[in-house]
């Protein structure tokens, strides 16, 4: 199928749902499943948005996904590498900042709330990207945040 075929493919009346699904950045799991279910549509628009996820999304499972609905979709397209390091821009300041707006002696589990409710984004990111290693990680971060204080 060549680019006028894909543009010629009419999108389904969900359309723009999955469109806001696969770009929600505070649920990882729901742009998976937006993922999944645009991968079946062979038009440019699809295309377009899959390979911007594949390409730019936090979470690699989702830029997995991406990617396999594209090769699916025939596209000729590269997984991008995993990325190392953090996977946002000072994270550990955003961190400390919020270990600094909760009172002293709080808990990981207040912690681990109030960061859930101030960025979303960066936690479903991470929540995401380390599976069940998350709290793990969160508690050992927050454990040496407090050394930082």
């Amino acid at each position: 199928m060549n680019n006028k075929e894909a543009k010629a493919i009419e999108l389904p009346a969900n359309y723009e749902e999955l469109k806001k699904s696969a770009h929600r950045t505070a649920n990882w799991r729901e742009r998976l499943d937006a993922i999944e279910e645009l991968g079946h549509l062979k038009n440019q628009q699809v295309i377009d948005i899959l390979t911007h996820i594949m390409n730019k999304d936090a979470v690699y499972k989702v830029q997995e996904a991406a990617y396999r609905q594209l090769k699916g979709l025939g596209e000729d397209v590269q997984l991008p590498a995993k990325k190392k390091g953090e996977l946002f821009k000072g994270v550990t300041k955003i961190l400390v900042r919020i270990k600094k707006s909760l009172p002293e002696g709080h808990t990981y589990s207040e912690f681990k709330e109030k960061f859930k409710k101030m960025r979303i984004d960066i936690y479903d990111a991470y929540e995401g990207e380390k599976g069940a290693d998350f709290d793990k990680w969160l508690q050992s971060t927050w454990e040496g945040l407090s050394k930082k204080k």
